[in-house]
């Protein structure tokens, strides 16, 4: 049922986004290709110790450690002027739904690891960002870059919560592309447009010059271009992972398969604060 929901969501979505598209032009005229993005073939799924490094027999018993009973509402790490707590730790076990706190300190991680050497610098905006931006307008979330300059990083990474499911929208400024990310195969050309008007009115507010469009293009991934969940329960794992992958410039390369492993993985992460 959820999954029957999730896709008429979709479907609704695509149609409102045609619809918008029809009545709804951007204030000015913007030479921008919206397209489909084909991978580049060749790239094969290889499982190694660097995709996917081992977890220890110690690593393990953390883990199970922290998924036992215990206080709901203990602190088990904090980072980033954000708190994780064993109810926020418990969203990882087996099939729940991840929560935005999970998210945003996962999207936290990666732009503290964005700053080592040879890897593309990040901004992640969090969870309540895009829903803030397209339901009250630019003007409801300027203040929220009052210390980033957007435009200084290689990508920006954009959680976006469509009520129950989550997907990511990611903003390369090297490629001049905003791409869309969804597990369960949904085109959303809106929200890359939204996104591309943001950075105009950002550039305006926070540049005082005009944000040039020129070559840039906007793509939804295929269903057959990237990994899709195949049960109702992990896309949030999904678009973490679509987002560690693209920030280490790294093809994406797991599947549904991973998604046991990348949970416990990703409570060790958390729990250490690191990547």
């Amino acid at each position: 049922q959820l999954q029957n929901q999730r896709l008429q969501e979709q479907e609704h979505s695509v149609h409102d986004s045609v619809e918008l598209h029809l009545r709804v032009p951007l204030e000015k005229e913007i030479p921008v290709t919206i397209t489909q993005e084909t991978e580049k073939k060749g790239h094969k799924l290889i499982e190694s110790e660097d995709e996917f490094p081992e977890i220890t027999e110690e690593m393990e018993k953390e883990i199970k450690n922290v998924f036992r009973n215990g206080n709901q509402d203990e602190v088990l790490s904090e980072a980033f002027r954000l708190t994780i707590t064993r109810k926020d730790i418990q969203t990882l076990n087996h099939l729940n739904w991840l929560n935005d706190e999970i998210i945003n300190f996962y999207m936290n991680m990666l732009m503290e690891r964005s700053k080592e050497k040879g890897l593309p610098s990040v901004h992640a905006f969090n969870t309540f960002f895009f829903t803030k931006l397209k339901t009250a307008g630019y003007q409801a979330v300027k203040r929220w870059t009052k210390k980033v300059d957007v435009f200084s990083v290689d990508i920006l990474l954009v959680p976006i919560h469509l009520g129950v499911h989550w997907c990511l929208a990611v903003v390369d400024f090297r490629k001049k592309n905003i791409t869309y990310y969804d597990s369960m195969g949904g085109i959303n050309n809106e929200a890359c447009r939204i996104l591309l008007q943001y950075l105009k009115q950002e550039s305006i507010d926070k540049k005082r010059k005009e944000f040039d469009t020129n070559g840039w293009q906007l793509f939804s991934k295929k269903s057959q271009e990237i990994p899709q969940q195949m049960n109702g329960s992990d896309c949030g794992m999904f678009a973490c992972k679509y987002a560690d992958c693209i920030t280490k410039d790294r093809p994406i390369n797991f599947t549904q398969q991973h998604m046991p492993y990348f949970r416990k993985r990703m409570v060790w992460e958390i729990l250490h604060r690191k990547l």
